[in-house]
């Protein structure tokens, strides 16, 4: 489990061809805490496992084909960047939301505008993360966590502070990239409960998804 709060970015070294995947390397400036066996990390909101820690500065993950046709994963090159989350442990604080690093879908980004300090960034959703959607909820985006802004008919917008821009990877974001989203589980767990008609109040689904959160 992770909370969409990116730690670190890495960068791509190598990315080596192996059966039924590629063996992702990965260089960063090293973790204060040791790597224990089998930890996982979220890279690019992807939770992966680490395989090795070839030195302090230098990380080794095997990424499943299917992780490489779902996900932005599969279209890295070696010097990309990618943003970089430890697992959560119990007593750590929970800075953004709670994020599976299970990927329902990718994104597009259809544009990228100033808006004040701010850049406002619309993404293209396939319905199966659309439907999860509510305005002022919460979603991950190659493992950010952000707040959607605004629904539209097939896509939704965010703002990214300067903080953001700078410390993750999204600094770099250009129109027509690729990203990684997964929407808000208790959104989800909500949408189910409406399906189910368990919601009280005579809330619907629609309703929800329309009032946002407040």
């Amino acid at each position: 489990m992770f909370t969409g709060i990116i730690q670190k970015i890495g960068i791509v070294s190598e990315l080596l061809e192996r059966q039924g995947g590629r063996r992702l390397i990965l260089e960063l400036t090293p973790w204060e805490r040791a790597f224990a066996d089998g930890e996982s990390i979220a890279v690019n909101g992807v939770c992966l496992t680490v395989a090795e820690q070839l030195t302090p500065e230098k990380l080794a993950f095997d990424v499943l084909e299917e992780t490489l046709r779902k996900t932005n994963l599969g279209r890295l090159t070696p010097g990309g960047k990618v943003n970089l989350e430890r697992a959560l442990r119990y007593g750590d604080a929970l800075g953004g939301h709670l994020v599976s690093g299970h990927v329902d879908a990718r994104g597009i980004v259809r544009s990228i505008t100033p808006a004040g300090g701010d850049r406002r960034v619309e993404i293209a959703a396939p319905e199966s993360v659309y439907v999860n959607l509510v305005e002022q909820g919460s979603i991950a985006c190659d493992g950010i966590s952000l707040t959607v802004a605004e629904l539209l008919d097939d896509a939704f917008a965010v703002h990214l502070i300067p903080t953001t821009l700078r410390e993750t990877n999204w600094g770099e974001m250009a129109e027509g990239d690729e990203v990684n989203l997964e929407a808000d589980m208790v959104c989800k767990i909500v949408r189910r409960e409406a399906a189910q008609g368990k919601l009280p109040g005579g809330w619907t689904w629609e309703r929800f998804q329309r009032e946002g959160v407040e």
